[in-house]
């Protein structure tokens, strides 16, 4: 039995598989990755890489096993129909007959136009009949802590949120759970709700870069519209800057708002705070 992790050298995947080596031996994970090469290091420790892609039905064909412990990160590709995608995964996975297929979604109270793939996602996965694991991941706080440039370049936060708050935490928060259900038991036809224990608004985001960085820096909410213009301004694509004005269109309704404790609960430990996040992005 094996555990797969699909695209396991992406932001989250990482996180995972590095969390995997510290609880289970090397031999029994398998990276499934698109590009070989930036798996070398997983290669290197032992970890089994497959080669397969979302975009190619066949690459997956005999990848999984009775018995594997699957998780499904979703793609990214918004463009080329993500739902389609990860339904080769959960043909090819039940196909083979895994025990568990893992799948990272968004939370249930989410309505942005963000959320379709994922609620479609689940749709496909819970009428295939495979055991399964929603991971419904709430807000990453390296969405905001990755690119802080410009944020200190014009000492403003800006955002189409209102007063809304995030249930944040790291990615590593995230993966931490991932790992807990693919190694536990107990977690089959089991749906999460994913987030951080402090919620926070992008008013106190923004007061505490300031105390960080001792720079004022003041949070500028803005329509919806001319968030789209000031992503567009800034090279983002038009789908894809209101896809993130939809998402702050939620937050301020409080949609990304989670107070399950099921983060926290899974991974043993207390999420990771914002100011954590906003530390490390700094003295990175």
């Amino acid at each position: 039995m094996s555990i797969v992790v699909t695209g396991a050298t992406g932001h989250l995947g990482h996180h995972v598989v590095e969390q995997l080596l510290e609880k289970v031996p090397a031999d029994r994970i398998t990276a499934v990755v698109r590009t070989p090469e930036k798996a070398a290091d997983f290669a290197e420790r032992g970890v089994k890489i497959a080669v397969a892609d979302y975009n190619a039905p066949e690459t997956f064909d005999s990848l999984f096993a009775a018995g594997d412990k699957v998780l499904l990160i979703s793609g990214n590709e918004f463009e080329k129909g993500r739902v389609g995608q990860h339904q080769v995964v959960i043909d090819a996975a039940k196909a083979a007959g895994v025990a568990l297929l893992a799948y990272t979604s968004a939370p249930g109270t989410l309505t942005a136009a963000l959320a379709d793939d994922h609620r479609g996602t689940e749709k496909a996965l819970l009428a295939s009949g495979v055991p399964y694991a929603l991971l419904r991941n709430g807000w990453y706080n390296e969405n905001y802590t990755e690119n802080l440039a410009p944020v200190l370049e014009h000492n403003a936060v800006v955002a189409a949120a209102g007063e809304g708050r995030i249930s944040a935490a790291s990615r590593a928060d995230y993966a931490a759970a991932a790992v807990a259900v693919l190694t536990g038991e107990g977690h089959e036809n089991q749906t999460y709700e994913l987030g951080g224990d402090e919620a926070w608004s992008f008013a106190e985001y923004a007061a505490e870069l300031s105390r960080q960085t001792g720079k004022e820096i003041v949070y500028n909410n803005v329509p919806g519209e001319t968030l789209v213009g000031i992503l567009t301004g800034a090279g983002l694509p038009g789908p894809f800057a209101t896809i993130i004005a939809g998402v702050d269109a939620s937050i301020e309704k409080g949609e990304l708002v989670v107070s399950s404790g099921d983060l926290s609960r899974l991974s043993g430990r207390p999420t990771t705070p914002i100011s954590e996040s906003i530390a490390l992005a700094l003295r990175g």
